[in-house]
């Protein structure tokens, strides 16, 4: 119960890592505000943590807009009345070069930089006014090292790690910490939809899991593991900080 009666709010709830780290969460004690731009999903993960006797409620929404995270933040306050942890999840890939477009950059942008700023600007000053807070971000191996064919992507991941340290900087007397995840490659249903979509399959999972040094990827409770630890009173000397979990990948 290392989250007994934190409130938290994990954005990109209705699959993969967020999905995850919101039942993780949810065995740890926290009370949940939970999002995503699919409604259907956020209602079907709130709904089985409602049933297994947890704390949940949701915001339906996209993150790259102001009015959703104002949304998320008055439903936190009304429901709970404080907010302990924000884990900015919600995010995108994109896999392609100079060919991405102006409009594609901007969405991948949207999606996955400026929902973090966003989400930042939310939850800050109801943190400041508690006198502590903890954020964690989501970023990306390829946010840490250079990557073909990711140029928006790796831009915005990049752009993520940097932000986690200059607010961590901005926030270091506030008592609230600032860190970020950077996840390597992980079975999430998105990965492992488009390995079963892929022309030969098992070709495509043998490729993917031979980049990585430990032969394999992640299991997305690895990951959100990884965001408890930053989550909890066991990171609490960390702010700034980029935790990379990715099988060895970025020491290549």
């Amino acid at each position: 119960m290392r989250l007994k009666d934190k409130v938290v709010i994990i954005t990109g709830a209705g699959r993969g890592i967020g999905y995850t780290t919101a039942h993780l969460f949810n065995e740890e004690g926290a009370k949940l505000v939970l999002n995503d731009i699919n409604k259907e999903r956020v209602q079907e993960t709130t709904r089985e943590i409602q049933e297994k006797g947890g704390e949940a409620v949701f915001v339906h929404g996209d993150v790259a807009e102001w009015k959703t995270w104002e949304q998320i933040r008055d439903q936190t306050m009304k429901s709970y009345g404080k907010i302990d942890v924000l884990f900015n999840n919600a995010g995108m890939s994109s896999f392609k070069s100079l060919e991405t477009t102006e409009e594609e950059w901007d969405w991948v942008m949207a999606v996955n930089l400026k929902s973090v700023f966003l989400g930042c600007k939310a939850v800050v000053p109801v943190m400041k006014e508690q006198g502590y807070g903890n954020i964690i971000n989501n970023a990306s191996e390829i946010g840490v090292v250079g990557a073909r064919n990711t140029l928006a992507y790796g831009a915005a991941k990049g752009g993520v790690i940097q932000m986690t340290k200059g607010l961590a900087l901005d926030l270091s007397t506030t008592g609230i910490r600032v860190n970020v995840i950077c996840p390597g490659i992980t079975a999430t249903p998105l990965l492992l939809d488009s390995i079963k979509n892929h022309p030969r399959p098992e070709e495509r999972r043998s490729f993917l899991e031979g980049t990585i040094p430990i032969h394999r990827m992640a299991d997305p409770m690895e990951q959100a593991k990884a965001v408890l630890f930053l989550a909890s009173d066991d990171s609490s000397f960390m702010t700034g900080a980029s935790l990379v979990v990715d099988g060895g990948w970025t020491a290549q």
